[in-house]
C-alpha cells in the first residue's frame, strides 16, 4: 500500500512540475489559478527579500540588492524545477521496484535511484547504474527526453526574457532627455513648450501607448519581469508609466493647445496596464499618504507652463477633472510602488536634478536643461 501511495506522489509532482514549468515559459497567458508553485515561490521570495533590502540605508546599495532579485530568482527556480523532478523520478522507480545494476548489489537505496535519476535526466551516461527491466529502462528513457527538453526550453527562454526587457527598457532611457530624471510630467510639457513643439506631444504618446500595450502583454506573459530594475536607480517602468499617466492627466485636464484625444487612448492603455499588472500581483489599491498634485503645486505649474507660452486651463472644472483622473491610477500605482519598492515620480518637482546623460564620474559641469532649477547633484545614477 505504501508503495502505491507513493507511486501515485510521485507521479503527480512529476506532472505538477511539467505544468508550472509550462504555464509559466511556454503558456503566453495569464494564469489565474492561485496554487502554483511559482507563484508561491515568488511571493514568499521577495517577501525575504524585500524585507532584508529595507535593512539597508536607500541608496545604491539597496538598489544594487534589489535588482539581483530578478535574474537570481529565475536561476533558483530552474534549478528547483530540475531537483523537483530528478527527486520525483528517483522516489517512482524506488517505489516501483525497479531493478537495478548497481555496485551496492540486488538491494539498492533510494539515494542510488535519486542519484540514477540525476544522471539520467542531465543525460550524463555514466553508466555506473543502469536499469534491468523494460519498466526501468521506458522511465529513464522518457526521463532523459524531458530533461533534454527541459534544458533546451530554459536556455531558450532566457534570450526572449532579456529582448522583452531591454525592449521595455529603450524607452526608458529616452525619457531621460524629454522628462528629466527621475521623469516629471511638469519637465515634459515644460520641455515642449520651451521648443515650441507641443504638437510634439501626439506622437510621443502614440509611442507610449503602444509602450504601454508591450509592457501589458510582456509583464502579463513573463511577471518575473517586473522583478528587474532599470540600470539607472532613478528610473524605473512604473515611474514611466506613472510619468505618462500624470501627462495624459494634464492634458485631458486643461493644456489649452493640445488635442486630448491621442492623450485619451495613451491613458486608457497605461492605466490597464496598471491595473492588470497589480491584479497579477495582487496588489489591492494604496491610497496615497500625500498629495501628489496640491492645489499650490498646480498653481505653480500653471505659472511655469504661462511662462513658457503654455496655457493650462484654469477654474474648479478642470481641477476636479485632474483630480477624477488621478484617482484612476494613483491607489494602484501606490500600492505596486510599495510591493516593489519603487519610488514614485513628482508631479512638479521643486528642483530637478541633472539628467542621467549629464552625468559622469569624472567630471562634476554639468548644463541647465529644462524648466526648473538645477540642484547640484553631479554624481553618476548608475546602479
Amino acid at each position: 500500500m505504501m508503495g502505491v501511495v507513493l507511486t501515485a506522489v510521485s507521479a503527480a509532482l512529476i506532472l505538477l512540475i511539467l505544468l508550472d514549468a509550462f504555464e509559466t515559459v511556454v503558456l503566453p497567458r495569464r494564469v489565474t489559478r492561485p496554487y502554483r508553485f511559482a507563484r508561491l515561490y515568488y511571493r514568499e521570495s521577495w517577501i525575504v527579500w524585500r524585507a532584508a533590502a529595507r535593512r539597508i540605508k536607500a541608496g545604491k546599495r539597496r538598489e544594487t540588492f534589489l535588482s539581483i532579485f530578478g535574474p537570481l530568482s529565475i536561476l533558483l527556480l530552474f534549478g528547483s524545477w530540475a531537483v523537483g523532478l530528478i527527486v520525483a523520478f528517483g522516489l517512482l522507480q524506488w517505489s516501483l521496484g525497479t531493478p537495478l545494476r548497481s555496485p551496492e548489489g540486488e538491494v539498492v537505496a533510494l539515494g542510488t535511484y535519486v542519484y540514477f535519476s540525476g544522471v539520467t535526466f542531465f543525460t550524463l551516461g555514466l553508466g555506473d547504474v543502469t536499469p534491468l527491466g523494460p519498466l526501468g529502462r521506458s522511465l529513464a528513457v522518457i526521463e532523459s527526453g524531458l530533461g533534454f527538453g527541459f534544458i533546451a526550453l530554459m536556455i531558450s527562454y532566457l534570450p526572449v526574457l532579456y529582448q522583452a526587457f531591454s525592449r521595455r527598457e529603450v524607452p526608458i532611457s529616452l525619457l531621460d532627455a524629454r522628462a528629466g530624471s527621475p521623469p516629471s510630467a511638469a519637465q515634459l510639457l515644460l520641455r515642449l513648450a520651451q521648443a515650441r513643439r507641443i504638437r510634439d506631444v501626439d506622437p510621443f504618446l502614440v509611442e507610449w501607448e503602444r509602450w504601454s500595450g508591450e509592457v501589458l502583454e510582456s509583464h502579463l506573459s513573463f511577471p518575473l519581469l517586473s522583478y528587474y530594475r532599470s540600470q539607472h536607480d532613478n528610473q524605473s517602468w512604473l515611474a514611466a508609466l506613472t510619468t505618462v499617466l500624470d501627462t495624459c492627466t494634464l492634458i485631458i485636464g486643461g493644456v489649452k493647445d493640445a488635442d486630448p484625444y491621442q492623450a485619451q487612448l495613451t491613458f486608457a492603455m497605461a492605466r490597464h496596464a496598471v491595473v492588470d499588472l497589480a491584479l497579477v500581483f495582487q496588489t489591492a489599491p494604496v491610497p496615497l499618504d500625500h498629495d501628489r498634485l496640491s492645489a499650490a503645486e498646480l498653481a505653480r505649474l500653471r505659472q511655469l507652463l504661462r511662462e513658457e507660452g503654455l496655457l493650462l486651463r484654469e477654474g474648479p472644472v478642470f481641477d476636479e477633472k485632474i483630480a477624477q483622473l488621478r484617482e484612476m491610477y494613483e491607489p494602484f500605482v501606490n500600492a505596486l510602488a510599495q510591493y516593489f519598492v519603487l519610488a514614485l515620480p513628482t508631479i512638479v518637482p521643486e528642483k530637478t536634478g541633472v539628467d542621467n546623460w549629464q552625468t559622469s564620474a569624472w567630471t562634476k559641469r554639468t548644463v541647465s536643461f529644462g524648466g526648473l532649477p538645477v540642484t547640484d547633484d553631479k554624481t553618476d545614477h548608475f546602479v
